[in-house]
């Protein structure tokens, strides 16, 4: 995209010298700039979050979200912030996710962090699986399925002191790494707990929205994928592929005992008449 079409996002606009470094941030970046999250812009821009908000605010959108939007319009092309005419704010949503696949797709060219993430987590006699308040579907999805290939699965889904009773009991069964999933809004809990598992000696494994947020600083391994912004609530179409990819990996590591396990759950399912088909 011509870096033209962004500079005069901002043409005529006033804007404070934070703002202003901000602008020009999203002027370098301006292939990018409408697939970068508030963090990751204020990150390259070396200023706060809050500051990327209030930029978006001044032009007249309603939050960085509209903004990033018009800057992804602008890279596809196109004139307008409006989308397919008839279109609602749902299918565009919609539409949204498939794009937020697409860029998933394409950082998974390099096999290599999944697959040493993968590794990772086959290698530890416990896997812990971390995820609480929004993070918790995610999270639990995945280790619904690890419990099928991995010998002792343990979900960490709820807050409190107990947390930390749960991170302290899995190490001292042998944990050595964990699955941590971080998705905005980022508790502060989930947080602590991430760094209390890395005190105790496990390696953290992380799947989160930003390779700059807050949960990729204190994960070992930081593997990312797009959450969509564009409802009330965020979708996290991305994210949920992302688990399972990364389940795929562990699989990969330990090929055989995860096909022995698949095969002894497939005789017990049948035995018990579990599944209908």
């Amino acid at each position: 995209m011509n870096d033209t079409a962004v500079v005069e996002l901002f043409a005529g606009a006033r804007l404070t010298p934070t703002q202003r470094r901000i602008a020009h941030t999203l002027v370098e970046n301006a292939a990018a700039a409408g697939y970068l999250s508030a963090a990751e812009v204020a990150e390259l821009a070396g200023v706060s979050q809050p500051s990327v908000t209030r930029l978006a605010l001044s032009l007249g959108y309603d939050g960085y979200p509209g903004l990033r939007r018009r800057l992804r319009n602008l890279a596809a092309g196109g004139n307008s912030d409006a989308g397919a005419e008839g279109d609602s704010e749902v299918r565009r949503a919609v539409r949204a996710e498939a794009e937020n696949l697409a860029r998933l797709a394409d950082r998974l060219a390099d096999p290599a962090p999944v697959d040493k993430a993968g590794a990772l987590l086959a290698g530890t006699p416990v896997l812990p699986v971390l995820g609480v308040r929004a993070s918790a579907p995610v999270a639990g999805y995945f280790g619904y399925f690890a419990a099928k290939v991995h010998p002792d699965v343990r979900v960490l889904d709820s807050g409190g002191s107990l947390l930390g009773d749960r991170l302290a009991q899995a190490r001292a069964a042998g944990a050595t790494a964990l699955l941590a999933v971080l998705l905005p809004r980022y508790p502060r809990e989930a947080l602590d707990a991430l760094a209390e598992a890395r005190d105790l000696g496990m390696r953290p494994v992380v799947i989160t929205d930003s390779a700059v947020g807050p949960a990729a600083v204190l994960a070992e391994i930081a593997l990312t994928a797009p959450v969509g912004e564009r409802l009330v609530f965020d979708l996290h179409a991305a994210p949920m592929a992302l688990a399972m990819v990364l389940l795929q990996a562990v699989c990969d590591a330990a090929p055989a005992r995860a096909q022995r396990r698949l095969e002894e759950f497939d005789r017990s399912a049948a035995r018990r008449q579990v599944f209908v088909q």
